[in-house]
């Protein structure tokens, strides 16, 4: 095996990465995932995530972890609203949709970003995980890579994958693509306890989704386990909007009276939000790789989900694409099939690539029919015609 006497370092302890660790670990690789997190009782920002069959589900079965996976997704969490800015509901998914069927392709189950890292943590070695471990550089060392943390430590590896997420450290040194803004930014926002501080709100989403949309703007909501309400607010924005906005994202008051008046047409129910101080709020403007980005394999070298082809999150892809990654990288990597690292890394890379590059074009796709001037028509129009298909 490729893989026989290499020390491999997964840098970002994120689905993608753990899934990989998983995968390796069951073919006896030594293999160490870098967390920059202090412990894993971290909690976790974020909302639920559906799997997909033939990527992050498939993942699953080769990992041997749906046994787990089906202890812990949500059953009921896919169902689904969607509401106009007065807060009319124009489509309810809630009596038709489908039971839970795994034999069915087109089931998504979900899971809370919580559960599904707890699971993953709880299948690998205790001592494949380096908790408190934040990258700041590496350097090269014989065939392979010496690895720097902010806690004064380093660790060698012959191989290095880079797990890290969007704004990944790992990936400048392997290239130097810059990621171009969507046009969309949109805000993240927890509410905690949603029951008591958001009453109409989490009534309103009843354990599934809600797409609340109108005229290019869009509130998304969808219910944890834990009684958390996440929120993502997308409006349209030029590159620069965070920077000259003046908003300071940490002041509660701030942001709700930008959303009071830039949401100054809709239900003030919505503004529901704000009413509570048990809340967290992130901006995150939407960027996405090129379509055509390629660059040049290295031997020791990788990366897989955000840090290789980030993406907007309104198709739902990107924790897919993660665990495709991983799923792939490992099969490469563990087969007969290459003989030597490099031409194994470069063919899934390529494959990968080509992959990510189909999948951001539908999401990009996606991103503006969500916020166009006719985003709730053009939503209806999506979910009428999946309806059919089924």
């Amino acid at each position: 095996m490729l893989l026989d006497n290499k020390r491999i370092a997964i840098i970002g302890g994120g689905p993608g990465g753990l899934t990989l660790a998983r995968l390796l670990q069951q073919k006896g690789a030594d293999v160490k995932v870098y967390e920059r997190d202090e412990n894993k009782d971290i909690r976790q920002q974020g909302s639920t995530l559906d799997l997909h069959a033939d990527t992050g589900l498939k993942a699953m079965i080769e990992a041997g972890l749906m046994d787990e996976f089906k202890k812990y997704y949500r059953p009921g969490a896919d169902k689904m609203k969607i509401i106009n800015r007065n807060m009319t509901i124009v489509y309810d998914d809630h009596q038709e949709k489908p039971e839970e069927d795994f034999e069915n392709e087109h089931f998504r189950p979900e899971i809370d970003r919580g559960p599904l890292r707890d699971l993953l943590i709880a299948s690998l070695k205790e001592d494949n995980i380096i908790w408190n471990s934040k990258f700041t550089e590496m350097k090269p060392s014989g065939q392979g890579w010496e690895v720097f943390f902010e806690n004064g430590s380093s660790a060698y590896a012959d191989i290095v994958i880079a797990s890290d997420g969007a704004n990944s450290r790992v990936r400048k040194y392997i290239t130097n693509i810059q990621p171009v803004f969507s046009g969309i930014t949109a805000i993240e926002i927890n509410v905690y306890n949603a029951e008591n501080n958001a009453p109409r709100l989490w009534q309103l989403v009843n354990g599934g989704k809600v797409f609340a949309l109108e005229n290019g703007k869009t509130l998304l909501f969808s219910a944890k386990a834990d009684g958390t309400l996440s929120v993502l607010i997308g409006i349209k924005t030029t590159y620069d909007w965070l920077a000259k906005s003046g908003i300071d994202f940490k002041n509660k008051i701030e942001v709700g009276e930008w959303f009071k008046k830039e949401f100054s047409d809709w239900s003030p129910e919505w503004q529901e939000i704000f009413n509570n101080d048990e809340i967290w709020i992130m901006p995150r403007p939407m960027y996405h790789f090129p379509l055509d980005q390629y660059w040049n394999p290295l031997p020791n070298l990788t990366m897989i989900g955000d840090a290789a082809h980030r993406m907007p999150p309104y198709a739902g892809e990107g924790a897919n694409q993660a665990l495709a990654d991983a799923l792939e990288l490992y099969e490469v990597l563990t087969s007969n099939l290459f003989t030597d690292l490099k031409n194994a890394i470069g063919f899934f890379e390529k494959k990968m690539c080509a992959r990510a590059s189909e999948i951001t074009e539908i999401t990009l796709q996606q991103t503006e029919a969500m916020h166009d001037e006719n985003n709730l028509q053009l939503l209806l129009d999506f979910f009428n015609e999946a309806v059919k298909g089924f």
